[in-house]
C-alpha cells in the first residue's frame, strides 16, 4: 500500500493498514512475548456499519486483524461517534471509559497491567492516522 494514500477511518484499508504496521512494530512483538490477550473492539453505527476488529498478542507475536479476536479476553464497544473523537484526540479514552460510553466486556482488572502494549499500539494508531480521514 503506498504511504500517501488517504484512507477512510475503519474500512478495509484502514483495518490493513493496522495489520501491516502492527506486524512490523518490534516492541509490539516483544510485549506479545509477555502478555496473552485477545483485545476485541466494536464500533457501532460507523459509515461501514458495524465494525469489528481485534488485537491478538501470545507467544507467536501481535497480530491485528479485521473480525472478533480468539480467545476474547476484553471487548470494547463504542459509538461512532465516540470512535472518532478518541481517534482524533477531542476526547480522552480514559474519560470515554469513566462516563460509560466506551463499554468494556470481560475482566476489566486485564486493562491494568497493559499500559505497555496500549502505549505502543497507541503510537501504531497515530502512524496510521496521518493518511487517515474521518467521515
Amino acid at each position: 500500500m503506498e504511504q500517501s494514500t488517504e484512507i477512510r477511518y475503519l474500512s478495509l484499508e484502514w483495518i490493513d493498514a493496522l495489520t501491516e504496521a502492527v506486524a512490523a512494530d518490534a516492541e509490539l512483538a516483544a510485549l506479545a512475548a509477555q502478555h496473552e490477550l485477545g483485545l476485541t473492539q466494536v464500533i457501532e453505527d460507523s459509515p461501514e456499519g458495524t465494525v469489528t476488529y481485534h488485537l491478538q498478542l501470545d507467544a507467536d507475536g501481535a497480530r491485528f486483524a479485521a473480525g472478533a479476536a480468539e480467545p476474547e479476553h476484553l471487548r470494547l464497544i463504542e459509538p461512532w461517534e465516540t470512535a472518532v473523537a478518541v481517534a482524533t484526540g477531542e476526547l480522552n479514552a480514559e474519560q470515554a471509559f469513566l462516563s460509560g460510553t466506551i463499554r468494556l466486556v470481560g475482566d476489566p482488572s486485564l486493562i491494568l497491567g497493559l499500559h505497555p502494549v496500549l502505549s505502543a499500539l497507541n503510537q501504531i494508531f497515530e502512524s496510521v492516522s496521518t493518511r487517515t480521514v474521518y467521515r
